[in-house]
């Protein structure tokens, strides 16, 4: 898991963490209600059962964080979070569930702008972590099934790394990331301070117009600049 902040999405004055659980099935949707209402820091705010109702329901409940099913009948996740994220100038953060880690819906979910994903047989102490580094404008990923997800769909996009003009560190620093490592270890590696890391980050992030930590390594896998097997 890699946590990098690239965003100020914390709740501000010490709210609870407003959450948005979407999926189809109903006994989910309650078991993730009672994990995350167990912790005083976070608050359920709404339930959808399709990813239909998705956008009016976070217009009306301001979510910080929505846990996304990615597979539903009518509107699936993919479909789901890239309405929602075009819906608002200050979308919540996208963590969409799943069974199997290496689905191509998760994927897809992720290229969409999802911040992360989260499997169904998590723990709930996984699960409530996975919300509060989302809701403080981090990413969550796993390298590991990421590269599975990545390998055998071959790369492209080239020009998005290549016009991007990082520097050399800069480069550094997004091999790093897309390895996993949070800024504290990118900083001991590179022998530089965390805050240094932090722009870097802040500065790949923007030339490659990503959104956050997610779409920046999924842009480099699919440019070829990292490999599934790097």
């Amino acid at each position: 898991m890699t946590i990098g902040p690239e965003g100020s999405g914390e709740p501000q004055g010490g709210s609870p963490i407003r959450v948005l659980i979407v999926d189809d099935d109903e006994l989910v949707r309650v078991g993730l209600r009672a994990i995350v209402d167990a912790e005083p820091d976070l608050q359920v705010v709404g339930e959808a059962a399709d990813g239909a109702e998705v956008v009016p329901l976070a217009a009306r409940s301001r979510p910080d964080v929505v846990l996304m099913d990615v597979r539903m009948p009518a509107i699936d996740g993919i479909q789901a979070t890239r309405r929602l994220l075009a819906a608002s100038r200050d979308p919540p953060r996208v963590l969409v569930i799943t069974t199997f880690e290496n689905d191509d819906y998760v994927y897809d979910a992720l290229r969409a702008g999802a911040s992360g994903f989260l499997l169904k047989r998590a723990r709930p102490a996984e699960v409530v972590e996975a919300i509060r580094v989302a809701a403080r404008g981090e990413s969550l990923l796993f390298p590991a099934a990421l590269r599975r997800l990545v390998a055998g769909r071959g790369a492209g996009g080239g020009d998005r790394l290549r016009d991007a003009g990082l520097t050399d560190r800069e480069a550094d620093v997004l091999r790093r990331m897309a390895a996993g490592l949070s800024n504290a270890e990118i900083a001991a590696e590179l022998v530089v301070s965390v805050e240094t890391v932090k722009t870097h980050v802040g500065n790949v992030l923007a030339k490659l117009g990503a959104r956050d930590r997610t779409q920046a390594v999924i842009a480099a896998y699919e440019s070829g600049f990292v490999t599934p097997s790097g």
